[in-house]
């Protein structure tokens, strides 16, 4: 499987994988439908993975976003297969069985969490519940900030709040200049004020 490949590219699977996949942050991988088994899944044993459809109609929609321990199956998303895109360095392994366990299904669980986001009524309102749904789900808190170990591009963030790239850089701005939201040079997270998470909409759900 070749996974140094420019940060746009993806790399298709072309065997069964019976070792742990590496991906280096950036870089996607394709799994391709037709060399997976029934009930066959994704297990992540390390970083954070963003789980996107390929079809060129959808424009890579995110479908869900992955940790250490999450397992994922692949049996039954979309039909041209799926993408995994490393936020942090990714080691996941794809020839398992899903484990038996409380029935939770991460795409379902984001899939709804994404769209309580999308009804909100503002592009504001929807950046401020989605950082702080990534946050709560996906970061830790350190010190007096948050920190999120990994950043998202404007146009992903976008995608996400149904917004422009523009309208999101903008909005960005706003929240950092207001000193809830800090970018640490050199590093490839971020860290957000504990007040911003804690008052975001749907905070409490």
């Amino acid at each position: 499987m070749a996974l140094r490949l420019p940060s746009a590219a993806v790399a298709p699977a072309a065997s069964p994988v019976s070792l742990p996949v590496r991906v280096p942050v950036g870089q996607s991988v394709l799994l391709d439908p037709g060399l997976r088994g029934e009930r066959s899944c994704i297990a992540v044993l390390e970083g954070v993975a963003r789980v996107y459809c390929p079809c060129e109609e959808t424009a890579g929609m995110t479908l869900a976003f992955l940790q250490k321990g999450d397992q994922l199956r692949t049996d039954r998303l979309c039909s041209e297969g799926i993408c995994v895109e490393a936020l942090t360095p990714l080691q996941f392994r794809c020839d398992g069985e899903p484990g038996l366990g409380d029935g939770f299904d991460p795409v379902n669980e984001w899939t709804l969490q994404l769209l309580r986001i999308r009804h909100l009524g503002s592009a504001e309102q929807r950046l401020h519940a989605l950082l702080a749904l990534l946050v709560r789900r996906l970061g830790r808190r350190c010190g007096p900030w948050c920190d999120l170990p990994f950043r998202l591009t404007h146009e992903r963030i976008g995608e996400l709040i149904g917004a422009t790239r523009v309208t999101t850089t903008r909005l960005l701005s706003r929240i950092r200049q207001a000193e809830l939201l800090v970018v640490p040079a050199g590093q490839g997270g971020l860290r957000l004020a504990p007040e911003l998470v804690e008052s975001a909409p749907l905070a409490a759900s």
